[in-house]
């Protein structure tokens, strides 16, 4: 039985870990190239490593103006869908009115609906409201395909807040507004975390929508732009390219990394409704 409690175990790690190791070489490519001046397509050690392509990405403006678009949009939509799926999940977690059930299933309907299916009839809503071609149009696209399973999260995390708690501030003389913005926030902040960087990488990572939304250059985000560093400049530099690579995913990882705290809890708060 203990050499069963040991092998048994040690084997199950072994696996995992070889498993790891298996998602993780792919990773070493953009990594390791984006320091060797000469990368190929090849996973190779750089003989003299050093920040070359990142200067010259950077120096060529080939960087700056299309990880602005991409922070405009991801962090305007970010906000918007934190404050949208708050105050929509809130009366849906905390009052009893008709129809709250069906209003739930039709959130959670929306959130499974095929987002790129909608995209021939919304550009030609944008064009009627002079939205295409424009950051603004990305934006709200971005809140509204976010907003349905951002409101189902959040709902179901504040579920999880004890009622008494918000009862207790109203006896203080705290009003309805009071308490979700002292009390219920403050416990919601795992919730608000996951879909803070659920609403932002949907947005920083989205390639289909701003493809078709936007035609000016100069409002390309960089989800897009890396696909056109392929063909604008004759010959792929994969060196240039995997440092590119590294700095989009940069801001992610970040954002990330930030609330690693909060996001655990939140996810399993969020889900067990």
């Amino acid at each position: 039985m203990v050499i069963r409690r040991i092998i048994v175990p040690s084997l199950l790690y072994l696996i995992l870990t070889v498993i790891g190791l298996l998602f993780l070489i792919p990773l070493l490519w953009p990594v390791f190239a984006s320091i060797n001046p000469n990368a190929q397509l090849t996973l190779t050690l750089p003989t003299a490593p050093n920040l070359s392509n990142y200067i010259d990405i950077i120096s060529n403006g080939l960087v700056i103006q299309p990880f602005m678009n991409s922070l405009i949009m991801a962090v305007s939509t970010m906000v918007l869908v934190i404050l949208l799926s708050g105050l929509a999940a809130y009366p849906l977690s905390r009052y009893q009115f008709p129809f709250k059930a069906q209003i739930m299933y039709l959130i959670l309907f929306a959130s499974a609906l095929p987002i790129l299916a909608l995209v021939t009839p919304l550009y030609a809503m944008y064009v009627v409201l002079n939205l295409q071609d424009t950051l603004l149009g990305c934006i709200l696209f971005f809140t509204a395909s976010s907003l349905p399973f951002s409101i189902w999260l959040m709902k179901n995390f504040l579920d999880s807040v004890p009622l008494e708690l918000e009862e207790a501030a109203w006896i203080d003389g705290a009003s309805i507004l009071g308490s979700f913005t002292h009390i219920l926030l403050p416990l919601a902040a795992p919730g608000i975390a996951v879909v803070g960087v659920w609403s932002f990488l949907g947005a920083w990572t989205n390639f289909f929508v701003p493809l078709i939304i936007l035609q000016n250059q100069d409002l390309l985000p960089a989800s897009v732009h890396i696909y056109t560093f392929f063909g604008a400049y004759g010959q792929v530099n994969y060196g240039q390219l995997a440092a590119y690579a590294m700095l989009y995913a940069l801001p992610a990882v970040l954002l990330y990394t930030f609330v690693s705290r909060f996001f655990v809890k939140g996810v399993s708060g969020g889900l067990k409704g």
